[in-house]
């Protein structure tokens, strides 16, 4: 049975209502933060685009008033399905901003593990996006993504990839990292998010790093969700840096072991 929804959130910024505003309502700004690839056409009653995985989802710009409110809707299926956006823009003092976002719709199915996963989610991407507005202001980040369904349970997989990234088994935000998919010079970064079982986060001078566990009840995926600002070494190819960290990813979770 479906059930109805509603997630906010509140963050202060440090950037400038119009620098919030290119993060949020653009898709060069949201490719630096969010997932997957986004297209906005900038008026009320404009399309928006993400494509996560090769699939695309589209909404209707339902309100446009820069720097200081975008909303987007989807349509709504035939099971009543629907996901609706709205984010508000308050400058503050001192160039700092206040960003609020709510996110409401419908979902089918085991909606509680969802809403949750979208709860902790949230939390991680609003993170990311004041890395991204703080550490690498004005650039345009690539996304870079990987996955590997089955991998592990939680306790396992968090075990291994703290181990590749030279981290601690405690996880604490500010130790030193090392960034190495094969093909790579070895990039040494910070720890800047722990959600201990559920997503481990390192910055770079290059990037964002994001390493999160889907849960039990969604596979026990393991997937990547980086964002990078300048190419390590002397490639400038997402394909080919995707492809390292897709490799980088089977080779700690090989078939034979998922699940394990």
């Amino acid at each position: 049975m479906g059930h109805e929804f509603e997630v906010r959130k509140e963050i202060e910024l440090a950037a400038t209502p119009e620098e919030v505003w290119q993060a949020i309502a653009t898709g060069p700004g949201i490719d630096s933060w969010f997932m997957g690839r986004s297209e906005v056409e900038p008026r009320r009653g404009g399309s928006t685009r993400l494509t996560v995985g090769g699939a695309t989802e589209e909404a209707t710009v339902t309100s446009w008033e820069p720097p200081g409110r975008f909303a987007y809707r989807t349509g709504q299926g035939q099971d009543g399905a629907f996901m609706a956006f709205e984010w508000l823009v308050e400058g503050r003092d001192r160039g700092s901003t206040v960003l609020r976002m709510v996110h409401e719709g419908f979902l089918e199915g085991d909606w509680e593990s969802e809403y949750e996963a979208m709860k902790s989610g949230w939390d991680m991407y609003l993170h990311t996006l004041a890395a991204y507005l703080t550490h690498f202001p004005g650039r345009t980040g690539t996304p870079v993504s990987a996955l590997r369904i089955g991998a592990a349970e939680p306790e396992r997989a968090w075990a291994v990839l703290t181990g590749a990234l030279g981290l601690t088994a405690t996880a604490t935000v500010g130790e030193r990292a090392s960034i190495a998919p094969e093909g790579f010079a070895p990039v040494e970064g910070v720890l800047d998010y722990a959600d201990p079982f559920s997503c481990l986060g390192v910055r770079t001078g290059q990037g964002l790093y994001r390493f999160v566990h889907s849960g039990p009840r969604r596979g026990n995926a393991v997937f990547l969700a980086h964002h990078v600002y300048s190419f390590p070494g002397e490639s400038g190819d997402a394909g080919e840096l995707e492809g390292a960290w897709q490799g980088w990813l089977e080779r700690l979770f090989p078939a034979e072991t998922q699940g394990l």
